[in-house]
């Protein structure tokens, strides 16, 4: 299910708010600049459903955000939980950090969490099935798709750098609940 925990920064163990309702999360994350949408497919997709048929599914929903963000390039990634790359993928974005872009992330299948630190606050966001997030250049924020990564997922792109992650060196991660804590 999707749900968002809002916390201090400073007080992990002490939530301030949990919202599991979609206008409530969108409103709480807009708030702080951060874009939430719902999509639904515009037919049925297989869980083996490959690039091509995941994007002919959004099409509409794509071509909308491409437009108004000005996206050049989206893909498909996903991940499984009997990958044995998946130990290394979930540490890659653990840590705090920004991106020159956008990031943005449709949930096709599965789920993730993105931890989005703002005015003081932490807002965990678990995303499933049908979630888009879309974090704007700058945001601080670090990843988790949980010890056995479960999700398929669209990514879109402006510029090729925009991905690479400019780690803050800040050890507040370690401190707030895992995905799997909060999942």
């Amino acid at each position: 299910m999707t749900t968002l925990v809002v916390y201090s920064d400073r007080e992990p163990g002490q939530p301030l708010g949990t919202y599991t309702g979609f206008e409530e999360i969108r409103d709480q994350l807009a708030a702080i600049g951060v874009e939430f949408e719902r999509w639904e497919a515009s037919r049925p997709l297989t869980r083996n459903a490959g690039q091509d048929e995941v994007i002919a599914a959004y099409r509409k929903e794509i071509d909308i955000l491409n437009r108004k963000y000005g996206f050049v390039s989206i893909d498909v990634v996903s991940m499984q939980p009997d990958n044995p790359a998946a130990e290394t993928a979930r540490g890659k974005f653990l840590s705090e950090h920004t991106h020159d872009d956008f990031e943005t992330r449709f949930f096709v299948d599965g789920a993730g969490a993105f931890y989005i630190r703002a005015n003081g606050k932490v807002y965990l966001t678990v995303c499933t099935k049908g979630d888009l997030i879309n974090l704007p250049a700058n945001v601080t924020h670090w990843f988790d798709m949980g010890p056995k990564p479960d999700f398929k997922a669209i990514r879109f792109f402006r510029i090729p750098e925009g991905w690479v992650g400019h780690f803050t060196g800040d050890t507040i991660a370690e401190r707030f609940p895992k995905f799997e804590q909060a999942a």
